[in-house]
């Protein structure tokens, strides 16, 4: 069996879809279910042997630890703008180190979500060399919980207490089918979708920097496919243990993304600009892109989408044919 944290969730369910075509279909669902009627849609169509919640995962792993192959731990708390950290403590860390352990006891490989978010503003780059990881200060308490997670996975390895295959993915802006329940943190394409539907037009957050020009702000965007398939990748290839990028390695700009999503709609561009909320102001990323020689180093070559490909694709098959939006 395969268990998926988080498996209700954008990434989560989109990988159960993947590994259900692949004739995968004893997966172990796991996620807070009963809590988020909101994600029915995500998993409810996927084939699976059971559906665990999140709070009872640890206690089933114990218990049927000799039936399972691989574990992907992709649950987490993902709002940028929560200021709880003892929420972030028990969600996204303290829970992530209780499956760890219980991998390393049984033997079992994980990949588990980091985040982009741990390279803050990205006065280090944006290298996924471990060399680095004590020097990111992340801008907000999530990114803080993903970083303190990283750290501890790389003491606990250099310890000789890691799973014998591992991998931390961090998750640069992903965006495609699946993130209808996100609310405000959903990918620009959502919104814009959505925005240009009810107005005709699409507001940006303007830039607060003489150095961006407003909608200039460059984000390292990836299709959720793509994120799917580095995942299905290091299932098959269980080496080379360690923290990885996954984004699509080139960054571009929140216009860009806009115009695009206009392109795919076929409708005349109609775009303002908005001030930037308070409450992120200044833990605003004006400049994200994953530097992917690592992942590629191991073997890793397929292409990454290209963002008016992905955006299209996600606008006239996904978002065009769903008439709940």
């Amino acid at each position: 069996m395969i268990t998926i944290t988080g498996a209700a969730g954008f990434i989560g369910s989109a990988l159960a879809a993947r590994l259900n075509a692949e004739g995968f279909n004893d997966l172990v669902l796991v996620d807070d279910f009963a809590a988020r009627p909101d994600k029915v849609r995500n998993h409810e169509g996927r084939t699976c042997v059971e559906r665990v919640d999140r709070a009872d995962f640890p206690a089933w792993l114990e218990a049927n630890e000799n039936q399972v192959q691989f574990v992907f731990h992709l649950g987490a708390r993902t709002d940028t703008t929560e200021q709880d950290r003892a929420l972030f403590d028990r969600l996204n860390l303290n829970y992530s180190q209780e499956i760890w352990r219980l991998c390393v006891r049984f033997g079992l490989p994980l990949v588990y979500a980091s985040s982009a978010a741990t390279y803050g503003g990205g006065e280090h780059g944006y290298s996924d060399d471990h060399g680095v990881v004590d020097r990111l200060t992340p801008l907000n308490p999530y990114g803080d919980s993903k970083q303190a997670f990283d750290r501890w996975a790389l003491a606990e390895a250099e310890a000789g207490r890691a799973p014998y295959f591992w991998a931390g993915l961090k998750f640069f802006n992903v965006y495609g089918p699946g993130e209808y329940h996100k609310g405000r943190m959903a990918s620009v394409v959502m919104h814009a979708f959505r925005q240009i539907g009810e107005t005709g037009g699409m507001k940006l957050f303007r830039s607060h920097r003489e150095d961006y020009a407003d909608g200039e702000q460059l984000r390292d965007f990836v299709y959720v496919r793509d994120v799917v398939d580095v995942c299905h990748w290091l299932m098959h290839h269980r080496r080379d243990s360690g923290l990885y990028n996954l984004g699509s390695g080139r960054a571009r700009s929140f216009l860009d993304l806009t115009r695009a999503t206009f392109q795919a709609l076929g409708v005349p561009e109609n775009i303002g600009f908005i001030d930037t909320p308070e409450d992120i102001r200044d833990t605003y990323q004006y400049f994200t892109e994953a530097d992917l020689s690592k992942l590629r180093g191991i073997g890793y070559d397929r292409e990454m989408t290209a963002l008016e490909d992905g955006v299209g694709e996600y606008v006239r098959d996904f978002l065009m044919k769903d008439r709940t939006l």
